[in-house]
């Protein structure tokens, strides 16, 4: 059976959570896991962790240094997520250029983004985070009906990726979210800023 692996960051906001009797040491202890956190650019958690330790020990000195030591781990958290939304957006015009490039030489928007390697780009770019970009091509007008000089109206079908969509969920992969959880969305080259993408024209061609 797979063991879950409890770091001792975890532990101590287990112990923390529900502990009924007050170890005088826990909130030191805290603290300085904390502390470490930070210095090894974990930002987040340890602002976290700071958070607990001053609801939980208002009065201790370590809750006390704390919430001294937040501010400074918010303005960490603050740039560090601007310079990450900064990365996204620089990853995703580098792919939107690629797929530009490519439809001029192609015709058409490629099927998956790997096919823009090596020849519009180096490799795949990806979130800071490791999460790859969702990128679904698609026709914009699958149906045309053609109107024949004195004969029935007609219906054309078009099978060229003439549309895409290109999208960043954010830390969690999940639709929505705020800050570094929040989406970016693109579609047919240009930002979306409406909550979820429009639906796909039906039919689209199998390939």
């Amino acid at each position: 059976m797979k063991r879950t692996r409890i770091t001792p960051a975890l532990a101590l906001l287990t112990l923390l959570a529900g502990c009924s009797s007050e170890d005088p040491r826990l909130p030191g202890n805290l603290y300085e896991e904390a502390r470490k956190l930070n210095l090894e650019g974990r930002s987040l958690e340890a602002r976290a962790m700071m958070k607990q330790l001053a609801e939980r020990y208002p009065d201790s000195e370590a809750a006390h240094q704390a919430k001294r030591d937040l501010y400074l781990i918010e303005a960490f958290v603050s740039r560090d997520m601007a310079d990450r939304q900064r990365q996204v957006r620089g990853a995703m015009k580098r792919v939107t250029d690629a797929l530009i490039r490519f439809k001029t030489k192609k015709g058409e928007y490629p099927v998956a983004l790997h096919e823009l390697v090596p020849e519009y780009l180096d490799q795949v770019p990806e979130a800071p985070w490791g999460h790859p970009f969702l990128y679904r091509p698609y026709v914009t007008r699958p149906v045309e009906e053609i109107q024949v000089k004195r004969g029935p109206v007609r219906q054309k079908f078009n099978t060229k990726f003439d549309g895409y969509y290109l999208a960043c969920l954010g830390t969690d992969l999940l639709p929505g979210g705020e800050g570094l959880a929040g989406d970016l969305l693109i579609k047919d080259g240009a930002p979306w800023s409406e909550a979820g993408l429009p639906p796909i024209p039906q039919p689209q061609p199998v390939r």
